[in-house]
């Protein structure tokens, strides 16, 4: 049987908060097959819509609301935030990565399978958010976004509490030369979050690091890291680069979320 401990991840620094309730959700608990296995939250999957759904309503419950209280967008690694006083249907959810909201009772959320996952909360304002934090979201402003949009609804950056989820990790992370040399065109300051591999020379990128500097910079008052890795946790969690070196067609994602109680 699976535990609730087994379906969540908390963040300490989040958990101390009174007034709301948070999840970093694994892939464990839920009733997908196959690639999917179990607790698959990706609507854009190829997963059976009718398990992910079920999958979703079990998220939905244990964050003490209902699936139409669920709200997450339709995500482009952009930097792009937008604020919810509801819910979407799936067919018209806003291109964005992330999503903010005042409202009680409405969960915000975002999925990953390997790009860093934030949840933000500024308790005494009661403002809540989820950001999906990959390398081209990150560089280009998702963090500020996010901190912006709840500055909109009456949040201060210094009061706010951040917490990063399960990512893939540097060791991991394997980017390429190429890759290095571009990111480094456009943020030169960022050469600190790669190192180089010592058997192969390839250059590994810090992603979690990086998006925490980025929480730093936007003045963000807490911020914690998680600091595991969705590419070596196998049993929990999904990984879209694992995918890819198994040569898998598609991938589950997990989902993180958190609510105004």
């Amino acid at each position: 049987m699976i535990t609730e401990d087994q379906l969540r991840i908390q963040a300490a620094n989040l958990s101390a908060i009174d007034g709301i309730d948070h999840g970093f959700f694994t892939r464990l608990g839920g009733v997908s097959e196959g690639l999917y296995e179990s607790l698959n939250c990706g609507v854009g999957s190829q997963d059976v819509p009718g398990a992910v759904a079920d999958n979703r309503a079990r998220v939905a419950g244990l964050l003490g609301t209902t699936p139409g209280k669920l709200a997450t967008v339709y995500q482009k690694h952009s930097n792009v935030a937008v604020v919810a006083g509801g819910s979407w249907e799936p067919g018209s959810r806003p291109e964005a990565d992330a999503v903010v909201t005042a409202t009680p009772g409405l969960i915000v959320g975002i999925v990953t399978a390997d790009c860093a996952p934030v949840l933000l909360c500024d308790p005494e304002a009661r403002v809540v958010g989820a950001a999906h934090a990959g390398w081209r979201g990150a560089s280009t402003g998702i963090v500020e976004a996010t901190v912006g949009a709840m500055t909109g609804l009456g949040a201060k950056p210094e009061q706010m509490i951040a917490a990063i989820g399960p990512a893939i990790s540097q060791g991991a992370y394997e980017v390429g030369e190429d890759y290095k040399g571009r990111f480094l065109e456009t943020e030169p300051g960022a050469r600190t979050f790669f190192a180089n591999d010592d058997g192969t020379g390839e250059p590994h990128f810090d992603l979690p690091a990086y998006v925490a500097d980025r929480l730093a910079r936007a003045e963000v008052g807490d911020i914690y890291d998680l600091g595991i890795c969705t590419y070596y946790d196998e049993t929990r969690l999904y990984s879209y680069r694992r995918s890819q070196h198994h040569s898998e067609v598609d991938y589950g994602r997990q989902i993180s979320a958190i609510v105004l109680t």
